[in-house]
């Protein structure tokens, strides 16, 4: 069975590119680059759901950027 996952991706302070797995907490990875951070994730996933008894959190909805003066 196939399932979609919805990831946050982000660039750390070294370089590096992080991703978070948002219905799976604790979820991440990270890698040099896009590919590879796309393989990994989906390692980090498969490990994850591997696990017994996995619950999901709400669906993701969205991000938002707002200004503040």
């Amino acid at each position: 069975m196939v399932k979609e996952f919805t990831i946050i991706i982000e660039k750390d302070e070294h370089g590096w590119l992080v991703s978070e797995v948002i219905e799976l907490p604790g979820c991440h990875t990270q890698a040099k680059n896009m590919g590879e951070l796309i393989s990994r994730t989906k390692e980090a996933i498969e490990a994850y759901i591997g696990k017994e008894k996995v619950e999901f959190k709400e669906r993701f909805v969205g991000i938002q950027k707002i200004e503040v003066a």
